[in-house]
């Protein structure tokens, strides 16, 4: 982060591997990463003071149509998420279609927290965005689109990029690639 010209990093970094992937905010611990895992890695980096926080998901191997299906899932609520990141759409709203997304392969009871959160001076501000929120968002807000998916006792993937809500649409902040993220 540094040598691309960060002041340093918003938060601690979060690595979660295997079935500690399917805690949403896991801490280290001392479980080394083994094949046949997914591995999560939750950064931010404090650049010009404002943060960013950014969320990648890996698998150590070759994945089977279980971990495609839970990536395919949570890339595409994301980008739809991220996409209705507009002014004038209220903060519930994109939470909702993160929700319709995964709800419609059958996974919604997967996704155990809100959809994003404001990102400013502090890497969680105001508005969130989850269930219900009425807040509307307005052009030059800064939000993330960070849906997951976490299953109990096997891990979890999570995608989440800082999006500008900007006047001709969304602006993705953190454009690191999303697929494949398969280390074989």
């Amino acid at each position: 982060m540094r040598r691309k010209g960060a002041d340093g990093a918003a938060f601690e970094t979060i690595v979660a591997s295997g079935t500690r992937g399917a805690l949403p905010h896991a801490r280290a611990s001392r479980k080394q990463m083994a094949a046949g895992e997914l591995v999560i890695l939750d950064l931010g980096a404090i650049l010009g003071g404002y943060a960013a926080d950014m969320t990648r998901t890996l698998y150590l191997g070759r994945p089977g149509p279980r971990v495609r299906n839970l990536f395919k899932a949570v890339v595409e609520a994301q980008q739809k998420a991220a996409e209705a990141a507009r002014p004038g759409v209220r903060a519930g709203d994109v939470d909702a279609i993160a929700r319709w997304c995964l709800k419609r392969r059958g996974l919604a009871d997967l996704f155990t927290h809100s959809t994003g959160h404001g990102v400013g001076l502090e890497v969680h501000e105001k508005p969130r965005l989850g269930k219900n929120v009425k807040t509307r968002l307005r052009a030059g807000f800064v939000v993330t689109a960070e849906p997951g998916l976490y299953v109990e006792g096997f891990g979890g993937v999570r995608m989440e990029d800082t999006v500008l809500v900007g006047t001709a649409g969304p602006e993705i902040l953190t454009p690191a690639a999303k697929e494949p993220w398969f280390i074989e």
